[in-house]
């Protein structure tokens, strides 16, 4: 059966979420109003359904999917259930389990957690949507034979996600912060030395994870601080992803860089 969804909204992670739904003929629906031109360029080239604004869109589909940056979840929930949306509601964000909780009370029992770990979908085998609920395998079949494998569990799948970021991007915070504390302390020459003796390839880690992740530092933030949030409620220090929040923070000027991003750069930025 051919579903209406509602992505909100097509990011770079969101766009091969909403491409994948609809190789298997689900119809995509996005809403263009104060959206960015480079979210409209992706929208159009994936052909997806133009509403215009949240309540044509809402009120025309049948289920939502919310992508959006972490410190943004809630607020999405809430505006999709003041219009009156009673279809499953997907959160597939980066957050905590308490604050999907929090969505869940928000957007009613037909909510469906998700957690996404991998880039964005192009690649066969190279992307998970991990869900869980009372309607997650319905959802699941909705990507069957797509490039999204979406894996229905029996607990927590943002618990899944925190706890898989908490090592990717928690310690692609740290090797960041090192290469800053060594360049700050004038030592870095003599750190890279001893990398490449006794730690070899840290270094081209350390160049890699700058250029990689420093135009998404942005988005990384609100995540780290949703991670010290779930370490804390399992009674487990905070400390390491708060910091780790600032470290992005500090990143953030890096947003939207089409250019390759230096590890030189991002110290400076880290250090300022």
């Amino acid at each position: 059966m051919i579903q209406k969804v509602l992505l909100l909204h097509p990011g770079e992670m969101g766009a091969s979420i909403g491409s994948a739904l609809m190789s298997n003929k689900h119809q995509v629906v996005w809403t263009s109003k104060n959206r960015s031109n480079f979210t409209k360029s992706r929208a159009s080239k994936n052909q997806f359904f133009d509403k215009t604004t949240l309540v044509k869109a809402v009120n025309y589909c049948d289920h939502i999917i919310a992508i959006c940056p972490p410190t943004a979840a809630i607020e999405v929930a809430f505006s999709v259930k003041k219009i009156g949306f009673k279809g499953i509601y997907i959160d597939a964000n980066a957050i905590s389990p308490s604050t999907a909780l929090k969505i869940q009370e928000i957007t009613g029992p037909r909510f469906v957690d998700g957690g996404i770990i991998g880039p964005p979908a192009w690649k066969k085998g190279s992307t998970r949507l991990y869900l869980s609920g009372k309607y997650s395998e319905k959802v699941a079949s909705w990507f069957k034979n797509t490039l999204v494998d979406a894996i229905s569990i029996e607990h927590s799948a943002s618990a899944l996600k925190m706890s898989y970021a908490a090592y990717t991007k928690g310690s692609s915070a740290l090797i960041l912060s090192i290469r800053a504390l060594a360049k700050k302390y004038g030592i870095e020459e003599p750190l890279l030395e001893e990398w490449k003796i006794s730690q070899p390839g840290l270094k081209e880690r350390s160049e890699y994870t700058a250029s990689g992740i420093a135009s998404k530092a942005w988005r990384f933030e609100g995540e780290m601080l949703e991670i010290a949030k779930t370490f804390l409620e399992a009674e487990l220090p905070e400390g390491f992803h708060k910091a780790s929040s600032e470290i992005y923070k500090r990143m953030a000027d890096f947003k939207g860089s089409q250019e390759k991003v230096s590890i030189k750069n991002v110290i400076k930025k880290i250090l300022n």
